[in-house]
């Protein structure tokens, strides 16, 4: 539920970018002397406050009304889900670039939350896989965020025994945050 939740707030960027261009105020900004970073932080910036507002009120709610506390540091929880969100609104953000109307976005978004929520050990444990599939899992980064989370949760796991995690997600959330910069089409 937190990595459905969080997820969603990462993909929030690309239906707000996809609507400017329908609506046709992004020639506007097309047209300024910014850079593409410029352009596309603060884009994403307001829905990593809203994902990381979201994981704080869903793991009060799970407290309050199941009982539910990570055995571990909330610290780590935060720092996995602002690289998942980071990592989530850089592919969202990307996909945005290259289309051009909102039902296009939402169809290819909806793809990959299929896939990462199958894939990503959510449902399915990852060892009940098949090879083949335990390898695609890897590169997928719902797969990292939620070891993340089980291990902290459930064991109580440091952040210093979770860094391969980290640094997955770290790796992805560049790769991802680059391309959508790479990918603004910006007429300057």
């Amino acid at each position: 539920m937190i990595m459905l939740l969080v997820m969603l707030c990462g993909f929030l960027p690309a239906l707000n970018l996809v609507s400017e261009k329908e609506t046709g105020t992004i020639e506007q900004i097309n047209v300024t002397p910014v850079s593409r970073l410029t352009f596309t932080l603060p884009k994403l910036i307001p829905y990593w406050v809203i994902g990381t507002a979201v994981l704080g009120a869903a793991m009060l709610l799970a407290w309050i009304v199941y009982g539910l506390a990570p055995a571990g540091s909330i610290g780590t929880i935060f720092l996995a889900a602002g690289l998942f969100v980071l990592t989530m609104s850089g592919l969202g953000v990307a996909i945005a670039n290259r289309s051009e109307t909102m039902q296009q976005t939402m169809f290819v978004m909806f793809f990959f939350v299929m896939i990462f929520v199958l894939m990503s050990g959510l449902i399915t444990p990852i060892a009940s896989m098949p090879g083949w599939a335990q390898a695609i899992t890897r590169l997928l980064p719902p797969r990292y965020f939620i070891g993340i989370m089980r291990a902290v949760y459930l064991k109580g796991t440091a952040l210093g025994e979770l860094w391969g995690d980290y640094a997955a997600l770290a790796g992805f959330a560049l790769v991802f945050g680059m391309s959508a910069i790479l990918t603004c089409r910006k007429r300057t």
